[in-house]
């Protein structure tokens, strides 16, 4: 099992590109089960995550090709011919749920397995169900497996309101509602820049939507989708992965192709703490302003409010700040578990339910770590790059799913840091 070595050095400075979000390509190449017409990908991230998508997208029978070094997905659905999605293939990734939607919306009938993923809380599928039951679809759980079937073979359209904002049932549901018969309004649904990607990709295969970006999305159904060719948004949690680098480093680093609308309420507690985020016409431009950042509160919602998937690497940083600041997780239970492993590292932080404390210290110090999630993973390389001496971040599998060339690209801007083959 891989391990990562990184060696505190002082300030970094360069530029780091930001890849396509993973998020929002894991939800993208699902909907080419929507159409027997190809859907090409353009600027997709090149991580273990979209290998495993591509993986359970083959064993429905479609047809994935990587071409660009990765960067293109080329897909096409013309004959699917298995309707199971195999506890196998879905139990590594949660976004595996997302075959759902769109085989039930296409074919009327779908069996797919409950997900797996990162263990940072239940995170039950509940809502993807109740939302594709309201357009009339049959469930029946057993054996660990949904089996979905709709009546008369296709879904109709339905007005839902989601009881809390959910990303994935938010998705789900939208894609199954391209092609369901009639409307279908979806309120309280989510805002966040994933779901707007998608909403344009499917618009751009025929789809009617209207209302992305808001919390009440109009679908009207059309009889079938085409092809289209989209690019993938850049990923706004890697981009606020990176921006941290110069933050807790000191330095200054431009992140290529990010903006503020992605990270806004990011960039404001980053700045609030001592941090200068300027946008350029190539992307964010970051740097420390004077000494130690300053302590700040961190509540984690829905977008546009701030991330729960930088929750971890804002404590990272935190943990090196002057006076001790306050991180509320309000969207998944169980998040905190990074918080030990820098606690290894000489970091101050007392964990209460879903409240970290966290008392600045001056200096973190390297230690053996290990990941437990994916934004876990992240959240201890950098505070490997603040601390003295050498910190090993054990269980990097995780990392692999949602960060590509992370050492290349932290080399690029100075880093001492390698990956050691297990």
């Amino acid at each position: 099992m891989d391990s990562i070595l990184v060696r505190g050095n002082g300030a970094l400075s360069g530029v780091i590109p930001i890849a396509g979000a993973k998020n929002a390509c894991l939800t993208l190449m699902p909907a080419t089960l929507l159409s027997d017409e190809p859907l090409t990908l353009t600027n997709a991230p090149r991580l273990s995550d979209i290998a495993t998508m591509t993986q359970l997208l083959q064993s429905l029978g479609a047809e994935v090709a990587s071409l660009q070094d990765g960067l293109v997905l080329a897909m096409s659905s013309h004959s699917i011919s298995n309707f199971k999605a195999d506890y196998d293939i879905v139990r590594k990734m949660r976004a595996s749920i997302l075959v759902l939607g769109p085989m039930l919306a296409r074919y009327g009938h779908a069996v797919v397995s409950l997900p797996g993923g990162c263990a940072i809380g239940a995170r039950p599928v509940d809502l993807h169900l109740r939302a594709l039951e309201a357009m009339g679809a049959t469930l029946d759980l057993r054996d660990g497996y949904v089996h979905a079937k709709a009546a008369g073979g296709r879904l109709k359209g339905a007005v839902f309101e989601f009881p809390f904002v959910s990303v994935g049932a938010t998705e789900n549901a939208l894609m199954a509602a391209t092609l369901a018969k009639g409307t279908t309004i979806l309120k309280n649904a989510a805002r966040e820049p994933e779901i707007v990607d998608l909403a344009r990709c499917l618009r751009r295969m025929g789809a009617q939507i209207d209302g992305e970006g808001t919390s009440t999305l109009t679908i009207e159904g059309v009889d079938r989708l085409g092809g289209a060719t989209h690019p993938v948004v850049t990923d706004r949690i890697e981009l606020g992965t990176y921006m941290l680098v110069p933050a807790i480093c000191g330095g200054e680093v431009e992140c290529l192709g990010g903006t503020l609308e992605l990270v806004g309420a990011f960039a404001e507690r980053l700045e609030a703490a001592g941090v200068s985020v300027t946008q350029t016409n190539r992307g964010l431009k970051v740097s420390r302003k004077n000494g130690r950042v300053r302590a700040v509160d961190v509540t984690t919602e829905p977008f546009p409010g701030f991330p729960t998937d930088l929750q971890a690497q804002m404590m990272a940083l935190l943990c090196t700040a002057e006076g001790t600041s306050v991180l509320e997780e309000k969207i998944f239970e169980n998040r905190f578990m990074h918080a030990p492993e820098l606690m290894r590292m000489g970091a101050k932080i007392d964990v209460h339910g879903g409240t970290a404390t966290v008392t600045g210290v001056e200096k973190l110090k390297g230690a053996p770590v290990m990941a437990t999630d994916l934004r876990a993973s992240v959240s201890l390389i950098l505070a490997g790059l603040a601390a003295e001496g050498e910190t090993v971040v054990s269980r990097v599998y995780h990392l692999d799913r949602g960060y590509e060339r992370v050492e290349e690209k932290l080399r690029a801007c100075g880093a001492h840091i390698e990956r050691i083959r297990a």
